[in-house]
């Protein structure tokens, strides 16, 4: 019995093989590219391994991408859809071929290429049945301009019994085969010196001088400038060419793949080697303009920058309303000793630099987990922005005397003469924590480079930058003679003080109206409706009675009204609903995505990205000032400039890492990318005004075309 059932399996099994592979979709041509799927067996059997391969047939004059596509392209990739319990390799790519444009090169395939990628089947597949195979394979194809395209091939392979699965000749796959990369035993070393990446080796089997036009195709972007020479020296035996790399911070592993002519049959024969080695020392490249990434500074310079940085950042209109705190604090200390002045100053500078110190742990914390956080990356939470909110209100409240309860909110920014420096603390917190949504000129750099450095640096640099943000009103403290032009203490104070409450009441405007945008109305009217518990609760505490009892029931209600503010605004922002976005048909922007950005510049379309946030007050200003006024938005019309918007107000990972390539590590984030696929991006100030902008982006019009009108010409 047992005989008989194995004789029918082996029968079926024979009689799949004989048929071999149904065909579904396995040929789909597009305009420029036909792709085939092919495989390497006819038959497959359980647990076993075979070779699926992406064939391309590429029109003449166009080029598809290698996993390194260059100076622009893409790579193709390959979704994958198997049976549960297969696995599948990464690609195997071949040689890639230099393809010089201009000034610039891709790395990538020209007429066919073969992409190969090994599948495992699993052991619980039954002879008799299918396996099927489904891709969907994404690649950008180019000659002058550059197509997307995407194709879904499937191909049907019968399931055999193990051992009668037989492998095929199959002829791109054995070519494929041919043209990849070969691993060697040759001894390799990669070494940064003088502004260069000396990459050396020493072949064996073949003499040096039988190696000719040796060329490195670096696996990762930006190793090297694609486009440029390796010139070779050879001694005792070593190569070693001279790669000039294209940005500061190299890998620690230099992997890619070495294509040279080998000469030594007498016939020029193209072979190509795997290599991976490590890189010793640093390198400090130069880079092309608009590309200056902030990982291209020192760490003292870093320094430097982030204490400019924090001293420029009291001016920035975030800082306004915490900014008159700190005025009434040096006014109402303007009586004090010069020993009580110093330590009200170093109590607040302590409760700023306490704040940086948080900000740069949660930003550690994030990195240890492999998560990246950016500068303001606080107010990408709902729940924050909630109780800042509230917060602002309730110390509103108190400067308009309406919120008496306890002494340390009360005195929040208007600390006594006596002690109080628990007080000046919170303000200083206070301080740093309402400065974040804004950037000044010199921290995008600094920061840049503090979250791509180790612990200790980051903490140093972000501290740094707290300590600029205090220092001005540490050197107050210490030069009494400034104080001198402050009014004397007086009945004034007390109206100053209830007019600086308003200040506080608009940021909890701003504040509710950036969870508008975070987490809808529902958000909205539980945040509104937080704010009335809390001046229940305020009202609750301020009325005087003179019994006990009765004070007990108010600070009881007080407290209950306040608990059920956090409650349920919390229960909101924590859930936050759908934001209806307003459909406006003549918005003169489009969403930035990075498909969609690649799409516009492979079009050949000049691109202004604009990384942007609603907590961001200096976004917000600089969007009003310069990049809404008519004058941008008719140069970018007459010059045909696509506009994106990247809105970080939640966080988005394609934000982040488009932040990450331009070194910085929050927003306002201001790129040009000049008309054409291979153009060199510039990077705009994170301060802006009409005349920078048109002028940034003018000279790059300039550049590429003198026939059309330029934005120059305004000027």
């Amino acid at each position: 019995m047992k005989s008989s059932r194995l004789t029918f399996l082996l029968a079926v099994a024979m009689f799949a093989a004989a048929a071999g592979p149904s065909h579904a979709t396995e040929t789909v041509t597009t305009k420029h590219v036909t792709a085939r799927i092919v495989a390497d067996v006819r038959a497959v059997e359980p647990g076993g391994t075979f070779t699926i391969g992406i064939n391309q047939k590429i029109i003449p004059r166009w080029h598809t991408y290698w996993i390194n596509p260059g100076d622009s392209g893409l790579a193709t990739s390959i979704a994958w859809t198997l049976p549960e319990g297969a696995k599948v390799g990464e690609i195997e790519w071949p040689a890639p071929k230099k393809i010089n444009i201009a000034h610039l090169a891709n790395y990538g395939y020209e007429n066919e290429v073969t992409l190969l990628t090994k599948i495992t089947v699993p052991e619980n597949v039954r002879a008799g049945g299918t396996f099927p195979v489904k891709a969907v394979v994404d690649w950008l194809v180019c000659e002058e301009i550059c197509i997307p395209e995407q194709v879904t091939l499937e191909l049907n392979l019968p399931v055999v019994a193990r051992g009668m699965s037989a492998g095929i000749s199959e002829r791109s796959i054995e070519a494929a085969r041919n043209s990849l990369p070969e691993d060697v035993s040759w001894t390799f070393e990669a070494k940064a010196a003088n502004g260069k990446l000396l990459f050396a080796f020493t072949p064996q089997g073949i003499a040096p001088e039988q190696i000719n036009n040796p060329f490195f195709f670096a696996s990762e972007w930006g190793v090297s400038e694609h486009a440029a020479p390796q010139p070779v020296s050879v001694e005792n035996g070593k190569l070693t060419m001279a790669i000039k790399p294209s940005q500061t911070k190299l890998p620690p592993q230099l992997r890619g793949v070495l294509v040279f002519e080998d000469r030594s049959a007498g016939t020029p024969l193209l072979r190509a080697v795997n290599v991976n080695t490590g890189i010793d020392g640093a390198i400090a490249p130069t880079t092309p303009l608009g590309m200056m990434t902030m990982s291209e500074i020192g760490f003292f310079t870093a320094l430097l920058f982030a204490l400019l940085g924090g001293i420029i950042l009291n001016l920035m209109p975030c800082v306004f309303p915490v900014l008159s705190l700190k005025i009434l604090w040096l006014v109402n200390h303007s009586r004090a000793s010069a020993h009580q002045r110093r330590l009200q100053g170093w109590s607040y500078t302590a409760g700023v630099l306490a704040c940086f110190g948080a900000f740069a742990a949660i930003v550690l914390a994030f990195k240890a987990g492999g998560a990246q956080l950016g500068w303001g990356f606080q107010f990408q939470s709902p729940l924050f922005v909630l109780l800042l909110a509230y917060v602002m209100f309730a110390v509103g409240l108190t400067q308009s005397g309406l919120l008496t309860f306890g002494t340390s909110l009360t005195r929040l920014g208007f600390a006594g003469t006596k002690g109080g420096y628990a007080e000046s603390f919170l303000t200083g917190a206070l301080a740093a924590v309402v400065a974040t949504p804004c950037t000044a000129p010199f921290m995008g750099a600094a920061l840049g480079f503090a979250v791509a450095q180790p612990a200790p640096i980051l903490l140093s640099i972000f501290l740094a930058l707290g300590f600029g943000l205090a220092l001005p009103y540490l050197v107050l403290c210490y030069w009494p003679a400034l104080l001198r032009f402050l009014p004397k203490p007086g009945v004034w104070m007390e109206r100053f003080k209830q007019f600086l409450a308003f200040p506080m009441y608009a940021v909890a405007v701003w504040l509710v109206w950036v969870l508008a945008q975070q987490a809808g109305a529902n958000a909205v009217a539980a945040a509104l409706g937080g704010m009335v518990l809390i001046a229940f609760g305020a009202w609750l505490l301020s009325s005087h009675t003179r019994l006990k009892f009765w004070r007990r029931v108010n600070a009881s209600l007080a407290a209950i009204a306040i608990v059920f503010a956090v409650g349920i605004g919390a229960m909101a922002a924590m859930d936050p609903q759908p934001v209806q976005q307003a459909n406006n048909p003549n918005a003169r922007y489009q969403a930035f995505t990075p498909a969609k950005l690649d799409e516009l510049r492979a079009s050949g379309r000049p691109v202004f990205v604009n990384l942007t946030a609603a907590w961001c007050l200096t976004c917000i200003v600089n969007e009003r000032i310069a990049l809404d006024r008519a004058e941008v938005m008719t140069a970018f019309e007459n010059n045909n400039i696509a506009y994106l918007k990247g809105d970080w107000t939640h966080r988005d990972p394609a934000i982040t890492e488009l932040l990450t390539k331009f070194g910085r590590s929050g927003v306002p984030l201001y790129v040009f990318y000049p008309a054409g696929a291979n153009s060199t991006p510039v990077v705009l100030p994170q301060i802006l005004t009409t005349d920078i902008v048109l002028r940034e982006i003018g000279s790059r019009i300039n550049q590429a075309s003198t026939n059309q009108p330029t934005l120059g010409e305004r000027r």
